[in-house]
C-alpha cells in the first residue's frame, strides 16, 4: 500500500489538528483502513486563511508575472516527475483503475498548471483614448488584479484534476488558496503540498485543511471573512449552502454542480461509435463523473438493437483490482455512496422499470469483498416523471427511452432542472447544429464525450451551477478588472 501520512498543509508546514480530532479514510477497493485524517477546526482554518493572506500581500504579490508563471510550470514538471506517487495516491483514495488515473487524472493535473500559465501570459487588456473638452487626451486602460484568498472546495470523483483546475488559474492570477479536499479523497491535495515545498512556492500560497462540510472545515472556510472568493464543484444542495454563506460579504462564487445529462442517439449515427461513446459516458469512473450520461434517448428505428449493444458493452466491463490491466470498472467511492446508488436501483424496480442488466452487487473475490463494488445497470420502460429519470444518481447506470422526432428528443432532453452537459450522436451536420443551439446545457458534445479544450468555457446552467471557467473565462473569476484613467 502506498504510504502517505495525512496532514493539513498550512504556511508550508504539515500539521495535525490542535484538537486531535481525526477520521478514517478507508479503501473503496477492499474496505481496509488507509489512514487517519486530521479534521480541521476553527484554529486550523483561521491559521490557513491568515497564512494565505500574509502570502498574498507579501512574497507572492511581489513576484513578477514571469517569476510566478515559472514557479507554476515547475509545479507541473514536479507532478510529472512524481507521477507514480500521484497515481498511487489517487488510486488509493478512489479505487479507480490505475490505467484511468495514469491516462486522465494525473496528466490533466499537471496540464492545468501549464495551460493557465500560458493563458495568463497572453491575456489582452483594453486601451482607449478619450478626447477632453480642454483639448487634452485621457488614456483609459484596464489591468487585471487578483482577488485575494480563494477557498477551493473539491469533490472526490476526480480529485487532483478538479482541484488543480481551480488552483492553477487562481495562483496564475496572483491569488493564494486554501483547499478543502473531500474527506473521501485527501491524498493528492496533501501530496501537492510536498510539490509546492520542493519547487519553492512561498509559504502560505497553497494551503490544505481536511474535514467535512457542514459544521466542519468546509463551512468554516466558506464562511470565513478573510476569504475573498469561493469556488466549488459538487452536489447542488451543498452549492446552495455555499452560495448563502458567500452572500455574507458579497463574495463571488463559481459553482459547478450536479447534472442529469442526456445522451441523444439518432438513427443516422455511426452505430458502433455511438454505443462506445454512450457506454463510456455512462460507466467511466464507475459513473462518478458530473458530465456523465444518466438519461439516454434513442431514435425508435434503432432502439432495440442499441439497447442490446449497450447491454453487451456493460456486461463486458470486468470489475477488479485497480492494478489489474484487465479491470474495466472500479468500485464506487465508499460503501455509503453505494448504499445511495443501490437505493435508486431499488426505486427503479419499484417504479416499474424493465431491468436490462445489472441492478445489484457483483460477486468479488474474498480479498475484495469489503469494497464498494456495484454492477453497471441499464433500465428501460420508466416514465419521465420517475425519480430515477429526474434525480442525479452518480453511479454506473442510465435509463434508455425511445423517441421519434428531433423536436421530441429536444423536449425530452431539456425536461430537467439541471443543465450541465449533453451528448448528441448524428451524421447530420444541420441537425447537430440545431440540437446544440436548442439544448439547455453548458457543454454539448457532438459525436464525442469528455473531450475538453482547456481554453473553452466550462460550467452549467439551472441547478447545474453558476459561472464559467476555462481559459480567459477562469481569469474573469480569479481576477478583477481595474480601469486606470490617466490625464497628462
Amino acid at each position: 500500500m502506498f504510504n502517505l501520512t495525512f496532514a493539513h498543509f498550512i504556511g508550508n508546514r504539515f500539521v495535525a489538528s490542535s484538537s486531535g480530532r481525526q477520521f478514517e479514510k478507508r479503501s473503496p477497493v477492499d474496505g481496509s483502513l488507509v489512514g487517519m485524517v486530521p479534521e480541521a477546526g476553527a484554529s486550523e482554518v483561521n491559521a490557513a486563511v491568515e497564512a494565505a493572506q500574509a502570502a498574498f500581500v507579501g512574497p507572492w504579490r511581489r513576484l513578477t508575472l514571469t517569476q510566478r508563471v515559472g514557479l507554476l510550470e515547475a509545479v507541473a514538471a514536479e507532478i510529472d516527475r512524481r507521477a507514480d506517487e500521484f497515481i498511487d495516491a489517487e488510486v488509493q483514495d478512489t479505487g479507480k483503475p490505475r490505467a484511468l488515473a495514469s491516462h486522465l487524472d494525473i496528466p490533466r493535473g499537471a496540464a492545468n498548471f501549464r495551460a493557465f500559465s500560458d493563458v495568463v501570459k497572453s491575456v489582452p487588456g483594453e486601451c482607449f483614448e478619450m478626447p477632453m473638452p480642454d483639448g487634452r487626451t485621457a488614456l483609459n486602460y484596464s489591468i487585471r488584479v487578483p482577488r485575494g484568498v480563494v477557498a477551493v472546495v473539491c469533490p472526490w470523483n476526480l480529485p487532483l484534476l478538479l482541484m488543480t483546475w481551480k488552483v492553477a488559474p487562481a495562483l496564475a492570477c496572483g491569488n493564494t488558496v486554501v483547499v478543502k479536499p473531500s474527506e473521501e479523497s485527501p491524498g493528492t491535495a496533501t501530496l501537492l503540498g510536498e510539490v509546492m515545498q520542493t519547487v519553492g512556492i512561498p509559504a502560505g500560497v497553497y494551503n490544505v485543511v481536511h474535514g467535512f462540510g457542514e459544521a466542519s472545515a468546509g463551512e468554516l472556510l466558506t464562511r470565513h471573512r478573510g476569504v475573498a472568493a469561493v469556488t466549488f464543484t459538487g452536489e447542488t444542495a451543498t452549492g446552495e449552502a455555499i452560495m448563502r454563506a458567500a452572500a455574507q460579504g458579497v463574495r463571488p462564487v463559481s459553482l459547478e454542480l450536479g447534472g442529469k445529462n442526456p445522451g441523444i442517439v439518432f438513427a443516422d449515427c455511426d452505430f458502433e461509435a455511438a454505443v462506445a461513446g454512450i457506454s463510456r459516458s455512462t460507466f467511466l469512473n464507475c459513473g462518478q463523473v458530473c458530465l456523465g450520461t444518466e438519461r439516454v434517448y434513442v431514435q425508435r428505428e434503432i432502439f432495440e438493437p442499441f439497447v442490446k449493444a449497450l447491454r453487451e458493452s456493460a456486461e463486458a466491463l470486468k470489475p477488479g483490482h485497480p492494478s489489474d490491466k484487465s479491470t474495466g470498472i472500479g468500485p464506487l467511492i465508499s460503501s455509503k455512496h453505494r448504499d445511495k446508488v443501490l437505493s435508486y436501483y431499488r426505486i427503479a424496480m419499484d417504479e416499474g422499470a424493465r431491468l436490462v442488466c445489472g441492478g445489484g452487487i457483483p460477486k468479488m473475490p474474498e480479498t475484495l469483498s469489503g469494497g464498494a463494488w456495484i454492477q453497471p445497470t441499464l433500465w428501460t420502460g420508466l416514465p419521465e416523471s420517475s425519480r430515477v429519470v429526474r434525480e442525479e444518481i452518480f453511479g454506473p447506470c442510465c435509463h434508455i427511452a425511445p423517441f421519434s422526432t428531433e423536436d421530441e428528443a429536444l423536449a425530452l432532453a431539456n425536461d430537467t432542472p439541471y443543465g450541465l452537459a449533453a451528448t448528441v450522436w448524428t451524421r447530420d451536420v444541420g441537425r447537430s447544429r440545431r440540437m446544440a443551439a436548442g439544448l439547455a446545457a453548458g457543454i454539448v458534445w457532438i459525436n464525442s464525450w469528455f473531450l475538453r479544450d482547456l481554453r473553452t468555457p466550462f460550467g452549467g446552467s439551472k441547478l447545474s451551477g453558476i459561472g464559467r471557467e476555462g481559459g480567459i473565462h477562469s481569469l474573469e473569476f480569479y481576477s478583477e478588472l481595474r480601469n486606470v484613467c490617466v490625464v497628462g
